[in-house]
């Protein structure tokens, strides 16, 4: 069964907004939409807020979004896309304070990368529920995107803390330091993002389910 004949109450937005009919249509359409995530996550990298103590970017609200639009193995193939772009050399990340992108093996050693890896598992994670119809009601999809945010954390904090010790940092002062800069300067924008997602996908799947009332009828 391929994903356009999923049953509709199990399909993610992206299999009712490009349906495939034959098996390479359905490849054309998935290697599409995979391009399409890691573009859309790249464009929103590029969105900064001012906020203090950092701005919020639109990096990880692109990455929950594009999860639950595209579903597990899409949206995590569009986030291993991004990743090894921006390995590649690809100005694709957030930019840094002086408007300079972290790119190939500065990117790698950076104490984000851990995040980035934890994208790719966050889209997936995000993708599931969305595939069970999480991200179609707000109380389940505000916790189907606190799950992905979460996700995030699990993996950025121990690169950043490996980073951190790498650097000198004493073992009794890591874990402080580890949450100190790795989870309390984001955690307003990531719940501001991660809310955002939950209340504006139910909003798109009322639409569909208003268009779709209106065409049976």
């Amino acid at each position: 069964m391929t994903l356009a004949a999923a049953p509709r109450s199990h399909r993610v937005l992206a299999d009712l907004i490009v349906p495939s009919r034959s098996r390479a249509l359905a490849f054309a359409a998935d290697a599409t939409l995979v391009v399409a995530g890691a573009v859309f996550v790249t464009l929103l990298a590029q969105v900064a807020i001012p906020m203090q103590p950092v701005p919020i970017t639109g990096q990880t609200f692109a990455v929950l979004l594009v999860g639950a639009g595209l579903g597990a193995v899409r949206g995590a193939s569009a986030l291993v896309l991004y990743a090894a772009a921006g390995l590649l050399g690809l100005p694709v990340g957030a930019p840094q304070a002086d408007g300079s992108h972290l790119t190939g093996s500065a990117l790698f050693a950076a104490p984000s990368f851990g995040y980035i890896v934890g994208f790719v598992f966050a889209a997936a994670v995000v993708g599931l529920f969305a595939r069970r119809t999480w991200d179609r009601r707000i109380p389940k999809a505000l916790v189907a995107f606190a799950v992905g945010s979460i996700t995030i954390y699990a993996f950025g904090l121990p690169w950043l803390a490996v980073v951190l010790a790498g650097a000198g940092v004493p073992q009794d002062q890591l874990l402080s330091a580890t949450l100190t800069n790795g989870i309390l300067p984001f955690l307003v924008g990531d719940v501001v993002k991660a809310v955002l997602a939950g209340l504006l996908l139910p909003l798109v799947w009322r639409g569909v389910r208003a268009v779709d009332a209106r065409t049976r009828s």
